[in-house]
């Protein structure tokens, strides 16, 4: 019981840390799972051709999300708390 509760406070400290890297994955496992549903619909479309674009799209909202992350991280270190670390200085 003690490790799972473990993991579970470092998996909720880390998505605090950094809250884009869960947006990120669910966001990644949303767009895989609503083209999975709509591969019964894609008609003509070759099966590669499918699979490419929804390769494409997921990686696309991972990296957006990452980007977003980093700006959010030096917009937080440098703008929100630029004081600290003139006194460490």
């Amino acid at each position: 019981m003690s490790d799972d509760e473990e993991n579970q406070s470092k998996l909720m400290r880390k998505a605090k840390e950094n809250p884009f890297v869960p947006v990120g994955i669910t966001g990644c496992i949303g767009i895989v799972a609503y083209q999975l549903m709509k591969m019964r619909n894609r008609g003509d479309t070759k099966m590669s051709v499918h699979l490419i674009h929804m390769r494409v799209a997921a990686q696309g909202f991972v990296v957006g999300a990452m980007t977003m992350g980093v700006i959010y991280s030096m917009y937080r270190d440098f703008y929100l708390h630029p004081k600290e670390d003139k006194k460490d200085k």
